[in-house]
């Protein structure tokens, strides 16, 4: 006789699994021990034994496609048996399987037995044909059964019922306080990538930078009026549009010149002073955040600054960065300001022992001369690795920093 082969409990947390491959098909003589499929299981990936000998005559799951425990995947039997009503009860439909543990209802009176029993006897309620486990199911969404059509036998409540009933029907909710709401159902949803290599490398460096250098903060306040008000003018001459962030790499890359002790990198066994400035400058992309290189960034002019800026930006949306482009930076800059972040830390990305954080420039309220007026000001957070570079350091770094920018003629004579 032939046998029906089950999703069996693999596990003790085990609610389903999924066909990773199956090893035989349909047709295929088998032994008691072949293994049929390789079945994943939220542990581990297991394998599904025949026990009997016999022909593989059915296989009803697809690989890959997810099996809840006890649902049939293949039936063992001898070659040409017919297996149709051995298929059909094996698959028969969980409501009539239902049906069969609802216990018969009391038989309602006749309108006749009820006017002969005299006016004492009270009119019985009528029973609601459902399913147990319907029961349960409109109780856990605050449905209520009397609005709902049984299509089971003799008109019966079933699962089927309550589950199609969510399209039309509005639950209800009952709180402590007898207020009756709707009840609101929502569906948890998430999708599950592959993690980009991309990302992966960016995870990997910046979890060891964090546990490996001990980060300190120094944030400062930036007045720049000067450099709003000088923007357009330098526009107006420049061969290629300078951006605010433009201005900002040239500020850092002159303060950097000035205070080579934060241009230093920790090599484990030696620390390296940098005598060249090479400026990475975070750019977000589909995948992550890349880092390209603005290489000897003190000895180019802003419009350089500029034109090189864009054009390794548009490299890293269009994945066309070469190694050269993304390797040797001894300081990086992080800029959010363009997306209204007023300040952040940031996390320093070796071989560098720091990174300078740009917030957006806002107006604000300034004090000049006893008198509140209006005025631009940006915030900037530096972050030091603390093997390497000192508190004072970092903060005379960024003292010259704010000098050029609040005086942003000062960098036409550098």
């Amino acid at each position: 006789m032939a046998e029906v082969i089950r999703m069996p409990k693999m596990s003790d947390t085990m609610e389903e699994g999924v066909v990773a491959a199956w090893l035989k098909q349909e047709g295929d003589t088998v032994k008691a021990g072949d293994i049929l499929a390789e079945v994943e299981t939220d542990k581990a990936t297991m394998e599904l034994e025949a026990y009997e000998d016999g022909t593989l005559l059915y296989i009803g799951v697809k690989e890959k496609e997810a099996v809840p425990i006890n649902a049939v995947m293949a039936i063992i039997g001898a070659p040409g048996e017919d297996i149709a009503t051995l298929l059909e009860e094996a698959n028969q439909p969980p409501q009539r399987q239902e049906e069969s543990l609802i216990e018969t209802p009391p038989a309602i009176p006749t309108l006749a037995s009820v006017l002969t029993s005299g006016p004492t006897q009270p009119l019985p309620t009528p029973h609601l044909l459902a399913s147990p486990l319907a029961k349960k199911m409109a109780q856990e969404k605050g449905y209520d059964l009397a609005d709902i059509q049984g299509t089971g036998g003799g008109g019966r409540i079933i699962k089927r019922d309550i589950e199609s009933v969510a399209a039309t029907a509005q639950p209800k909710e009952l709180f402590s306080n007898n207020i009756s709401l709707p009840l609101v159902v929502g569906a948890e949803a998430y999708e599950d990538v592959p993690i980009p290599k991309v990302r992966t490398i960016i995870a990997k460096r910046l979890v060891e930078s964090k546990l490996n250098a001990p980060h300190f903060y120094l944030t400062i306040n930036v007045a720049m009026d000067e450099v709003v008000a000088a923007r357009p003018s330098i526009n107006a001459y420049a061969p290629i549009k300078i951006s605010f962030n433009d201005i900002v790499i040239k500020a850092t890359a002159m303060a950097i010149r000035q205070h080579p002790a934060i241009n230093v990198a920790w090599l484990q066994d030696k620390i390296r002073y940098n005598k060249h400035i090479h400026i990475g400058v975070a750019v977000a992309v589909e995948e992550g955040l890349v880092v390209p290189v603005l290489h000897f960034a003190d000895s180019k002019s802003l419009a350089h600054i500029a034109a090189e800026i864009k054009n390794l930006s548009q490299k890293a949306h269009s994945k066309q960065l070469r190694p050269k482009d993304v390797e040797g930076n001894t300081f990086t800059i992080s800029n959010l300001g363009m997306l209204g972040i007023e300040s952040f830390t940031a996390i320093i990305n070796p071989p560098a022992a720091c990174i300078l954080a740009i917030g957006e420039i806002k107006q604000v309220p300034v004090v000049k001369t006893g008198a509140i007026v209006p005025g631009h000001a940006m915030k900037a957070t530096l972050s030091c690795d603390h093997r390497v570079v000192d508190g004072a350091a970092g903060a005379a770094f960024l003292k010259t920093f704010k000098e050029l920018l609040e005086d942003p003629r000062r960098m036409l004579v550098h």
